[in-house]
């Protein structure tokens, strides 16, 4: 009989021949996390996405005499819009993209307090302290009396010992401060404290009608954090500025959530060409039409005269050689539908949608102004959906919103069609010069 009876292992063997057997088995290697490729832009109606792109020649301009070193003043681009606009994420990116191209002008205009719940804008904090913020209405009701609200949409009430204090983040330092309101009664009535130099006292009577009006202040050296207080009788602020000295682009981005064009159309007229006028920026970007899409009672009549008045109204109120630029509606969907696009069957855009991102092509074309094909440059019908079910979602479930990854996405996108556009531009230019100077040898 062959073999061993009553063999026994030693322990200490037993872990030795067990190590060694680990040892001897391969282990899988560990992938690093990438992320889902992005999708590529859509193709639309407009050719890079942008159609009338000679109607920014005035933003192309200024960028052209800054990079050639003839413009020390910031490039100021400046968005409303709804809630697209007010998260900031989106305008945040264009904000980034421009920036690193051009240099940085500095954080822009703010409103001066939380226009909504979970308020959180790029590049700069706030803090307040006694700081009472008023809001807008969304809709004003037809006979009703209500306050005054500029771009800001809010009236922030700075009271003696009332606190707005902004916190800056590297690269958004600033050189210049800036407020604009309305006074509440003579004198001063709000000190901006700026660090080292002495605080500076405003008084916003700019007018004998207590009348709005605005104050800047260009500092001796940048500072990342300055502090607004009320004084004497205090003042109401709309907003506030802070950018950079010298070159750079700068993209302020005052938005709420519901809103729609008429909110902008509501807004009080002296403060919107004050402010607009004190900024002096070189585009004006409309960025409306998702909420007046899931209206179905949207008269699109109605709603063409408002957008051709809003039109005119920023042509008045920012310099003559600014541009405007409408970001058409971008696809977004509704539930409760059968036989919708979505892959569940149960999502469609609303009706409304489409009509008014047709209103607001026509217009764009109709008033030589640039319009900027969002809708195309997501995907297209549906798009919303498909968005929300990639890996990594760019739409979250309510396929209205991007998520902060598709908010990046889509702010690039339009970031690269802007700088597309502009360098298609330059070439242009650089032709002309070249076949000129051919021309007179």
């Amino acid at each position: 009989m062959s073999g061993v009876r009553g063999a026994s292992i030693n322990p200490g063997l037993a872990w030795v021949m067990l190590a060694a057997s680990l040892a001897a088995t391969p282990v899988a290697a560990q992938t690093a996390y990438e992320p889902s490729p992005a999708p590529g832009p859509g193709t639309g109606v407009c050719p890079g996405g942008l159609c009338q792109a000679d109607a920014l020649n005035g933003l192309f301009e200024a960028l052209a005499a800054m990079e050639a070193g003839a413009r020390t003043e910031p490039v100021r681009i400046i968005q409303f819009g709804d809630s697209h606009t007010a998260g900031d994420r989106i305008t945040g990116k264009l904000r980034a993209d421009l920036q690193q191209r051009f240099g940085s002008g500095g954080r822009g205009l703010l409103p001066a307090g939380a226009p909504h719940d979970g308020y959180a804008p790029f590049q700069v904090q706030m803090e307040t302290r006694g700081w009472t913020v008023e809001r807008a209405p969304l809709r004003a009701v037809a006979g009703e009396e209500t306050a005054a609200f500029g771009p800001g949409a809010v009236r922030a009430r700075a009271v003696p010992g009332a606190e707005l204090t902004l916190r800056l983040e590297p690269g958004a330092e600033a050189g210049r401060v800036g407020v604009c309101g309305w006074p509440r009664g003579p004198g001063e009535g709000l000190s901006i404290d700026v660090g080292d130099e002495a605080p500076w006292p405003v008084d916003l009577n700019g007018s004998d009608d207590n009348g709005p009006s605005c104050n800047r202040m260009d500092l001796f050296g940048p500072t990342s954090v300055v502090t607004l207080r009320g004084v004497g009788r205090g003042v109401t602020l709309d907003t506030v500025w802070t950018e950079r000295l010298g070159p750079g682009v700068v993209v302020s981005s005052l938005g709420m959530t519901g809103a729609t064009l008429a909110d902008l159309a509501s807004r009080d007229e002296l403060m919107m060409d004050m402010v607009i006028g004190f900024l002096a920026p070189s585009l004006v970007v409309l960025a409306y039409g998702t909420n007046e899409g899931f209206d179905p009672a949207l008269d699109p009549a109605a709603y063409e005269r408002l957008l051709r008045v809003q039109v005119e109204r920023m042509r008045e109120f920012a310099p003559w050689e600014a541009s405007i630029l409408i970001l058409g509606a971008p696809d977004a969907l509704r539930n409760g539908v059968t036989d919708g696009c979505s892959a569940d069957g149960l999502r469609a855009p609303p009706p409304t949608l489409a009509m008014v991102r047709d209103v607001q092509r026509r217009v764009a074309a109709d008033m030589g102004v640039a319009f900027w094909d969002w809708h195309g440059r997501m995907g297209g019908d549906c798009s919303a959906d498909r968005l929300a079910l990639m890996a990594e979602p760019y739409m979250r479930g309510d396929r209205v919103h991007f998520t902060s990854a598709g908010a990046d996405w889509i702010g690039g996108v339009l970031a690269g069609d802007l700088l597309a556009a502009y360098d298609g531009w330059k070439a242009g230019r650089a032709r002309e010069s070249a076949a000129a100077e051919g021309s007179a040898q």
